[in-house]
């Protein structure tokens, strides 16, 4: 059964992929580099998804062809290549998948994907749906070499924004950290740091632009280890 389930969403992707290699490109829009960028600008289809009210029911069907990549449970890779979504905030789902839709974060992978969601009510649906999934064990983490550093860090510069426990805050849309792969946190605040993650908070790039590489490393590392008891999955023990 789950061979079969597994050769479905893989058809699923191929078709998604096939018809996205005939589409136009992403679009561009304004980023980070643009003099006079707002971050978090509520205008345009974030505004209106997150107005709306979602069918969870509906979300879970459209998250099938997220699925693929990110599993069935929104785990996603350890190996970083695809994050893991589950537990993540709706607020923050939103932002992000609007801003690849509409060209202020550049992710040629995950863009043709992203333009499966049919409209503002099932990017809404989706985001909601992904708010629902605990967070599970098991995520990517560092090598664990420097991890005094990586806590000193953390709570001299980002435990205000996203808490001791790695929540975030779906209000600020500062996603959770809880449950993240190290690999893929690395990347991105890697990106960060350097100006390539165009739709990025210019207060967290004031902040990571100043670490060394073996800051970023460190701080990352810390950061893969934290959980959130209240959206973690419960722990699988053996009989």
């Amino acid at each position: 059964m789950l061979r079969i389930q597994t050769i479905g969403i893989g058809l699923l992707v191929l078709g998604v992929a096939v018809t996205a290699a005939a589409q136009p490109p992403a679009p561009k829009a304004t980023g980070i580099e643009s003099e006079g960028y707002v971050w978090n600008e509520m205008m345009g289809e974030k505004v209106e998804a997150l107005d709306l009210s979602p069918d969870v029911v509906n979300g879970q069907d459209a998250f099938e062809v997220c699925s693929a990549c990110h599993l069935p449970n929104g785990a996603g890779r350890p190996d970083g290549t695809f994050p893991q979504l589950a537990g993540q905030h709706r607020t923050v789902v939103i932002k992000q998948i609007a801003d690849i839709r509409e060209g202020r974060r550049d992710n040629p992978i995950m863009y043709p994907f992203a333009k499966t969601l049919t409209d503002s009510q099932e990017l809404a649906d989706v985001a909601a749906y992904i708010e629902t999934l605990p967070i599970p064990h098991g995520n990517g983490k560092g090598p664990g070499t420097n991890l005094a550093r990586g806590k000193e860090l953390y709570d001299a510069n980002c435990v205000q924004c996203h808490g001791d426990d790695g929540a975030g805050d779906a209000a600020k849309f500062y996603p959770v950290l809880a449950g993240q792969h190290y690999k893929y946190m690395l990347r991105q605040i890697r990106d960060i740091a350097a100006g390539r993650r165009r739709n990025a908070n210019p207060d967290m790039v004031k902040v990571v632009v100043n670490f060394s590489d073996d800051d970023l490393q460190a701080v990352v590392d810390h950061m893969s280890r934290i959980e959130w008891p209240e959206r973690q999955a419960q722990q699988q023990t053996q009989p």
